[in-house]
């Protein structure tokens, strides 16, 4: 079942996104005393080492099309927390999932959902992450993809996509035109998943199982405060949801404070900076392309979450992601990619500004591998090059 977030009205389960009546985004909605029966934390900890031993969490029918994501690593960074001055950080990190991103977790969710739908072609718009998370699902259950990409964008980001034989269009303009394109092809073609779009109320339910694993692994507690990265503010909304679905069959009994992160001057952070609507951001220059959606669809979700919660944003710059990336990389042996920058980056500023306690358990969320933004990385260090074993020991 699905319901529209403004004005509650209730719809089949069906390939939709857009309340009939008013035109508000829809959600999935769930019978709660109905799983409530029949999880307990024996049955969650017997299941499989994937996002899949929340099933019951989830909107599907049906044989899930898992490729092995979720349950990625749960660390306790001990060094970086020395020199962050935090006692008891967490870092959940899904650059190891099977396409090194937390896209894995949605799309995984949403081809299921393409498949009880009989869809017979996927597609998504993308800056690389989803691309190459789609494409690889879809290959392991043979419908064609279609990803539409913003002009200019690295071939670095799609060559994932690619290599899993996907069509991929390039769109003039930024992400926010290629995704108006891909919005146009998936209301032509209602028999077309299209992940992020008519797919998108069953996808962001993926995205719950980040709360649930943080739950699990700090031994069924909530976290104090959690950091997440934000573009269309998906991500930080679902991982909310994730943490009340636990609340509503007694497996947590708390919500973290949420804060989010961004790249300098894009909407959500200033909207809560400001204290004022979402406005969206016509422009760019920020390296961060994952996080450049300047058109939030879950924006104003988001924002309402950060201040309910008594949460905050931070917006770092440029300069402080790579800076952050190579500091988590030199402390903790993870090289994460420049969302995940943009995230150590806002929490380092979150704890300099006095809103983390250094006693408190903090989950920072690193959502990709940093191998995908290798390349902003060249300038960085230098090799030295030598001929003789005289010239390694004088250096």
């Amino acid at each position: 079942m699905l319901r529209c977030m403004i004005c509650k009205k209730e719809i089949e389960d069906l390939p939709s996104y857009i309340c009939p009546r008013c035109f508000g985004p829809l959600e999935v909605v769930y019978d709660w005393e109905q799983i409530k029966e029949r999880v307990s934390r024996e049955k969650i900890e017997r299941g499989v080492e994937s996002m899949w031993r929340y099933k019951d969490f989830l909107p599907v029918n049906r044989e899930p099309v898992d490729l092995g994501a979720g349950f990625t690593r749960f660390i306790h960074a001990k060094n970086l927390g020395e020199i962050l001055g935090l006692k008891n950080l967490y870092l959940l990190d899904d650059s190891t999932n099977p396409t090194y991103s937390f896209k894995d977790r949605v799309v995984s969710v949403a081809v299921t959902k393409a498949l009880e739908f009989k869809m017979r072609a996927l597609g998504c718009a993308s800056t690389g992450n989803l691309a190459g998370s789609l494409a690889a699902h879809a290959a392991k259950v043979k419908l064609p993809t279609y990803i539409f990409v913003p002009a200019g964008i690295e071939k670095t980001k799609i060559v994932q996509a690619a290599v899993h034989g996907a069509n991929i269009i390039e769109v003039e303009g930024s992400y926010d035109d290629a995704n108006r394109i891909a919005m146009e092809m998936a209301e032509n073609n209602p028999d077309w998943g299209f992940v992020n779009i008519n797919l998108r109320p069953y996808y962001v339910e993926g995205s719950k199982t980040l709360a649930y694993e943080a739950v699990e692994r700090l031994d069924w507690r909530s976290p104090d405060q959690v950091i997440l990265p934000m573009a269309s503010g998906a991500l930080l909304t679902s991982v909310y949801k994730g943490f009340q679905d636990f609340i509503k069959v007694g497996l947590t009994d708390t919500i973290p404070i949420f804060n989010g992160a961004q790249p300098e001057g894009f909407p959500i952070v200033r909207a809560v900076r400001e204290k004022a609507e979402i406005k969206p951001l016509k422009e760019s220059q920020t390296i961060v392309h994952s996080l450049a959606i300047g058109n939030p669809a879950n924006g104003f979700t988001a924002k309402d979450i950060i201040e309910e919660t008594r949460g905050y944003a931070e917006d770092p710059s440029d300069r402080e992601v790579v800076d952050s990336v190579l500091l988590l990389a030199k402390t903790e042996g993870i090289f994460t990619e420049l969302a995940g920058g943009t995230v150590i980056a806002a929490l380092k500023r979150l704890v300099e500004a006095g809103r983390i306690d250094r006693s408190e358990v903090i989950v920072a969320y690193l959502t990709g591998n940093g191998l995908k933004t290798a390349d902003v990385f060249l300038n960085e260090f230098s090799v030295r090059k030598v001929s003789k074993y005289e010239e390694v020991i004088a250096w």
